[in-house]
């Protein structure tokens, strides 16, 4: 069994720092601060193995605790709930998702060729990180999502919707009315989702095909289906 600590609360002042905080802090505030993110990490790093074990439904803070070495207690100094783990959890996986798609994106380049990189690095984000994918199925239970608040379910939302945001661009640069576009990229989404799904459960294997080459390929036609909006 993982040895129990209590956690020590960092005063408000150390975890919400000023704009010049940096160049003001004491030194043993700033080793204080450290320290706090440094549990916080190990908190998340404890949650993330209880939630793939036992989902978010059965997963409880005991538990987050136990496997973090820590005190039920000394979660609660960081986090209410498991439901704000989670949701720092998956903000971090969303921040790296978008991160990759920016990542080579040029806006110089024409609009299908940004919406080939964004949709593919989109793709290739969850097909190299099959557990970031989990991740964000973890928030549903029973067929509909449990715990967050409106205010963080919305932010978080936004912030997938952020990684498309390129693709969406795209489509109407190509001749897609808005409503199209937002269509078409949700369409994206939900074959994307199909496709990583069945490769990381080997499920493509029984088709004789490559997910990967198949997203392309739609990826391809969606960008043909578009382009044909601006003929006469």
């Amino acid at each position: 069994m993982n040895k129990q600590t209590n956690l020590k609360t960092i005063p408000d002042t150390a975890t919400a720092p000023s704009p010049d905080a940096a160049r003001t802090d004491k030194p043993s505030t700033v080793r204080l601060r450290a320290v706090n993110d440094l549990k916080r990490q190990m908190i998340l790093q404890a949650a993330r193995r209880v939630f793939e074990k036992d989902g978010l439904l059965k997963a409880n803070v005991r538990a987050i605790a136990s496997e973090a070495g820590y005190t039920a207690s000394a979660i609660y100094n960081h986090y209410e709930n498991k439901e704000e783990i989670y949701g720092d959890l998956l903000q971090q996986s969303l921040e790296q998702l978008n991160a990759a798609v920016r990542e080579h994106h040029n806006d110089a380049l024409p609009a299908a060729e940004r919406i080939t990189h964004d949709a593919m690095a989109f793709y290739d984000f969850y097909l190299k990180n099959p557990r970031e994918l989990d991740l964000g199925f973890y928030f549903f239970q029973e067929m509909k999502p449990l715990g967050l608040t409106p205010t963080l379910n919305e932010h978080l939302n936004q912030r997938l919707r952020d990684a498309l945001g390129g693709v969406e661009a795209g489509l109407r640069e190509c001749g897609c009315s808005a409503a199209l576009a937002a269509r078409e990229t949700t369409a994206l989404f939900g074959h994307c989702v199909g496709l990583l799904l069945l490769t990381h459960t080997g499920r493509i294997r029984m088709f004789g095909q490559d997910g990967r080459e198949l997203f392309a390929m739609y990826v391809d036609g969606l960008i043909s289906r578009s382009l044909q909006q601006t003929l006469p």
